[in-house]
């Protein structure tokens, strides 16, 4: 089954990506991170500094009621 997955949440910040897909996955909502990002070049402009939280469709509701949990 092709599952759908939506955007949660868009930041500009890795580490910020890094802690909520870590909160949500211990919440066993499967979490994935979309950047278009060049590793090497730490270029944080417009679209390229983006870092995209994506979940399942399915998810969505109890994801974002576990982030508004824990703000």
């Amino acid at each position: 089954m092709n599952e759908k997955w939506v955007t949660l949440r868009i930041t500009y910040d890795p580490l910020e990506a890094e802690m909520i897909r870590d909160l949500l996955e211990s919440g066993g909502i499967s979490v994935v991170l979309r950047s278009a990002k060049v590793s090497p070049y730490p270029v944080n402009v417009g679209g390229m500094g983006e870092v995209m939280i994506l979940v399942k469709e399915a998810d969505r509701e109890a994801a974002e009621k576990a982030l508004t949990e824990e703000s």
